[in-house]
């Protein structure tokens, strides 16, 4: 395996736990009567990489609350390009708003996967032009929609969603990979702690003098990376040896964990590497499908061999 220099990514970011502080109080002055002025199963707009169903609720003198809700295989998930479907929301259908719609999502996910299909608002620090910037997770329930936009909310996909046509399946293999060789972060969630991704002398000088521990800044730098690809290595040995398939890998490596005795920041970090919703995912060439944030956290602390996911095509 080579150890080339890494160039720079396109960027693309992975979810984070929701927090509920001060939530309940806003939504209450933000409730107001609205009626449901847009239902458009497919929205998407030119550049946009991917589609849902959009519920726009509006009243005059109100902010106006847009519902988006998603199902895989609509290209990039709600979580993961929420600036960019909020901000041509806005763009689109509200455009003489000062700020963006009150957001709501729900990615709806299939019987049986770990992750759970409920509403989250999703509250903007700010916005430049009509993009909305530092995200943050709310969670919602369906009552609580229903009383802010003072009107009957559908929460399905709806009638209008026409799938994708299916493409061929790729096999989906999990593998080591040296950190040094991922592509610069280009992380726009976490700027504080996150300011600018990681120059190849910064992560060469990491291999050198590694940096371990926790900070508090965010949930990326709140525990030892260097810890978890270590178990990371040894889930991945132990997977091959039992045959494990890519599908199982995240009970897998959460088992692993338990047995480990590892703490409850650790068996997420874990989790989201064999996770084939958050795996780390280079992109063909020097980008990421998925994965910066946690690949910047490990360039800064020196981590050396990481696992990725490759979604393998056979001939």
């Amino acid at each position: 395996m080579s150890d080339d220099l890494p160039v720079d990514p396109a960027p693309s970011p992975p979810p984070r736990p929701d927090d509920r502080s001060g939530g309940l109080e806003e939504l209450r002055v933000l409730a107001a009567p609205r009626r449901r002025t847009v239902d458009d199963p497919m929205f998407t707009a030119p550049g946009l990489p991917g589609t849902f169903r959009l519920q726009l609720f509006t009243a005059a003198g109100v902010r106006p609350v847009a519902v988006a809700t998603q199902v895989p295989g609509e290209g990039m998930g709600l979580m993961n390009g929420v600036e960019r479907y909020a901000g041509a929301v806005w763009e689109r259908h509200c455009p003489d708003e000062e700020a963006p719609p009150v957001w709501v999502e729900r990615q709806l996910w299939p019987g049986g996967a770990r992750q759970e299909s409920c509403l989250r608002r999703v509250v903007f620090a700010g916005a430049d032009g009509y993009r909305p910037h530092r995200p943050r997770w709310t969670a919602l329930t369906h009552e609580e929609l229903e009383e802010l936009v003072g009107a009957e909310v559908a929460t399905d996909r709806g009638t209008g969603y026409v799938p994708r046509p299916a493409e061929p399946e790729p096999r989906l293999v999990f593998e080591e990979f040296a950190v040094v060789r991922l592509g610069r972060p280009r992380p726009f969630r976490e700027p504080d702690c996150m300011p600018a991704g990681v120059p190849w002398w910064r992560r060469w000088h990491r291999q050198v003098l590694p940096r371990r521990g926790a900070r508090s800044c965010c949930w990326y730098h709140g525990g030892d990376w260097h810890a978890v690809n270590a178990l990371a290595l040894e889930v991945l040995r132990r997977a091959r040896a039992q045959d494990v398939d890519g599908d199982d890998m995240e009970d897998f490596a959460v088992a692993q964990a338990s047995a480990a005795g590892a703490g409850g920041w650790q068996t997420q970090a874990l989790a989201t590497l064999f996770s084939l919703a958050d795996a780390i995912q280079p992109d063909r060439g020097t980008g990421y499908i998925n994965g910066q944030h946690r690949a910047q956290a490990m360039l800064e602390a020196g981590v050396r061999r990481t696992v990725v996911l490759r979604h393998v095509y056979e001939p």
